[in-house]
């Protein structure tokens, strides 16, 4: 067992030269602000868009139908005379 331990001095230290320079550079540089910054604001956008489409096909489904305002005698009485036809009581 303990000659597994005594063959450490056997490797290469500069083999793994290239991946601690890899890490070090990566470490460095840290992420980009602006595009964490931009990558937040895209989401929330995105979730608020596909949230009000789900609650606009809710909605859709489980809402009554808007009612239609009620048509006053005035107007009536105005859109049978252009039609043609006399108004009862006249």
């Amino acid at each position: 067992m303990e000659e597994d331990f005594s063959s450490q001095a056997d490797i290469d230290p500069s083999a793994f030269a290239s991946q601690e320079r890899l890490l070090t550079k990566a470490a460095g540089r840290g992420f980009n602000p602006g595009l964490i910054v931009l990558l937040v604001v895209v989401g929330v956008l995105l979730v608020f868009i596909v949230g009000n489409y789900v609650l606009y096909m809710y909605a859709q489904k489980t809402l009554p139908p808007k009612k239609k305002k009620p048509v006053s005698k005035k107007k009536m009485k105005r859109e049978k005379l252009k039609q043609g036809i006399s108004a009862p009581g006249e």
